[in-house]
């Protein structure tokens, strides 16, 4: 199957999908209004067929308002709960689109109606409930076509760099987007290859290569510094019929997100180490904790005393790990977890985590996976020596040793740490880069919002309960 055909097949059977759950949804709220007396029981109740005029016009608008929020545009990786937001806010303004025009379009006409306000609140909260439930069925027929090689797109990455091997390793690990590496641009050192990937030539010979290959989609992850210019030409080289391009933005440009403006004495300046966590901010951000921390201790009271138990009855030792790391404003804590390596773990001194680590018990292998571990750092977030997201915290001798090679890194420690954090949704944990992790952490920083903060818990808790790829590096 071609790309084109294959692109064309996935918006078309979305779309279906999307019509096939919204008259779905309609016909069972006009059941439920006749099951459920709510908001009062139903009289001179209608035919179904009466109906049909205005399930028409909700399917029109829902897949209008779709089309117009970029619900039908290909993304290789969207979050669920970023999807659900997007899907909430177009059914919402879908449905008040369609009562609209059933009311100005059907009045005095044989179509015109009195339709019931508990059927069309029962057709909104079903239509979301059903199209989500569609797109995941939708999501994940495609992942596994994607994984057996099917409507698969041929890239190309130009780099050889940190960011370059960061997204090689990313499209390795994660067969489900539906990329197939074919190599890499602009090897140094006449390296035969990148993390696998082989390398196919230098960056004169870009357009060239982009035409043999036959390729889809080109990335570029260049060093950071590299000249605009430089950037520009690369692209220029590129655009080779239906070629898509995308560029890994560099530190300037990730910092530059929330980009404001200010002025010395009417010079303007661009301020762009501004952060969002401030006055107010701080006092809802903390009361987010506070709520999230009881809550989670009481209801999870249970768990932890089971996994104390286990931890107890599997090895020596005591069931909890306090372990000194540095939080905000570089200010050392004890980091409370559940033990999850030998007590004799760091008898040679402290040792970076890796795959396989004999050190690590049975039972604690599986709660580094699933996040258990970090469980008992609610207390923590109680004390308010941490918080339920933020950078997560290093220990001391790891913090000096990475402030004297990663530019900004202490920046990171503007913030409470964090349970939990955006680069650790993002697939950054455990054995990956610092740098790479650094730019996330940043990126928190300065674009903070409570609904960051609510979307990062979502994300972490739905990771911990399934397999996914992000978990890859939790050793």
């Amino acid at each position: 199957m071609s790309q084109r055909r294959s692109k064309t097949l996935y918006i078309l059977t979305k779309i279906g999908l999307d019509a096939l759950t919204t008259i779905l949804a309609f016909v069972l709220a006009y059941y439920l209004r006749l099951w459920i007396p709510f908001p009062a029981l139903p009289t001179a109740v209608q035919s179904f067929l009466v109906y049909v005029p205005m399930l028409v016009v909700q399917v029109l608008s829902v897949l209008t308002v779709f089309y117009l929020n970029r619900l039908y545009h290909i993304s290789r990786s969207v979050s669920r709960v970023d999807e659900l937001t997007q899907v909430f806010g177009a059914v919402s303004v879908a449905t008040m689109m369609a009562v609209a025009i059933s009311i100005l379009t059907f009045k005095n006409s044989v179509f015109e109606l009195d339709f019931p306000r508990g059927m069309i609140l029962y057709a909104w909260l079903l239509g979301v409930i059903l199209i989500m439930l569609g797109r995941e069925i939708h999501r994940r027929t495609w992942q596994r076509l994607r994984m057996r090689g099917i409507a698969r797109d041929r890239v190309l990455v130009v780099g050889s760099g940190d960011a370059a091997q960061a997204i090689i390793q990313k499209i390795q690990w994660s067969p489900y987007l539906g990329y197939e590496l074919v190599g890499v641009v602009n090897g140094s050192d006449g390296m035969p290859e990148v993390r696998g990937a082989p390398v196919l030539g230098e960056l004169q010979e870009l357009t060239e290569i982009v035409d043999r290959y036959h390729i889809d989609e080109v990335i570029i992850a260049q060093p950071e510094g590299t000249p605009r210019r430089d950037i520009a030409q690369l692209v220029s080289m590129c655009q080779r019929g239906s070629v898509a391009i995308k560029i890994f933005p560099d530190l300037f440009e990730f910092i530059t997100t929330g980009v404001s403006i200010d002025d010395l004495g009417g010079v303007p300046l661009l301020n762009v180490r501004d952060i969002q966590l401030r006055g107010w901010k701080l006092s809802l951000k903390r009361g987010l904790d506070l709520l999230g921390a009881a809550i989670g201790l009481v209801m999870l009271s249970p768990l932890l005393m089971l996994f104390s138990l286990i931890i107890r009855l599997e090895s020596p030792g005591a069931v909890f790990y306090c372990q000194e790391r540095m939080g905000l404003d570089g200010r050392p804590f004890q980091m409370v977890k559940f033990r999850s390596m030998r007590k004799d773990a760091e008898a040679a001194g402290p040792g970076w985590t890796v795959k396989d680590d004999p050190r690590v018990t049975r039972i604690g292998k599986w709660m580094r996976a699933k996040n258990i571990d970090e469980l008992p750092q609610l207390i923590n977030v109680l004390l308010g020596e941490m918080s339920l997201v933020g950078p997560r915290p290093e220990r001391p001798i790891y913090v000096q040793k990475f402030r004297r090679g990663i530019p900004r890194y202490m920046e990171r420690h503007r913030e409470k740490a964090g349970m939990t954090g955006w680069a650790q949704v993002n697939g950054l944990r455990g054995d990956t880069s610092i740098a790479e992790r650094t730019k996330y952490d940043l990126w928190y920083v300065e674009n903070w919002s409570l609904w960051l903060d609510i979307k990062i818990i979502v994300r972490t808790i739905l990771q911990s309960l399934v397999a996914s790829s992000k978990n890859t590096n939790a050793y």
